[in-house]
């Protein structure tokens, strides 16, 4: 059930998309964003705004030309920062910060210190195994 506190956390402005990030969830995120390539022109790309683009992307499903002008950067753009985010890992290490937190958040250990393997899951390697010639 949700509470009056959880509701003003999780709350979206009317003028938004519900994929814009808030306040405090881009403060949250903006550290583990690189910096522009030392060397080239200065970024001139609003971070801010092209990870909301990738975030609507994301939740909508909708194709890179359906990204809407109003409020988000050219979509070759978004899609180059996104690209290059793939490229050099940091959605992983994004991803992996924030399940770290979330973790330590909840009282428990940084890092997993046990994981469950069922038998589909041991079948499954079985199948894409490759076999040794005798």
């Amino acid at each position: 059930m949700w509470t009056e506190e959880q509701r003003a956390i999780y709350r979206r402005d009317e003028d938004r998309y519900p994929s814009n990030l808030t306040d405090a969830e881009w403060e949250r995120l903006k550290p583990l964003i690189p910096e522009a390539s030392p060397g080239g022109r200065p970024r001139k790309t609003d971070m801010r705004a092209a990870m909301n683009a990738i975030f609507y992307l994301l939740r909508t499903g909708c194709p890179w030309r359906y990204l809407p002008r109003d409020e988000f950067p050219p979509r070759s753009t978004v899609y180059n920062i996104f690209r290059k985010f793939q490229k050099d890992g940091v959605w992983e290490a994004i991803w992996e910060e924030l399940h770290t937190a979330l973790r330590e958040q909840l009282g428990r250990e940084a890092s997993p210190t046990a994981a469950v393997i069922d038998s589909l899951t041991l079948k499954a390697a079985e199948k894409g195994a490759v076999l040794m010639a005798r």
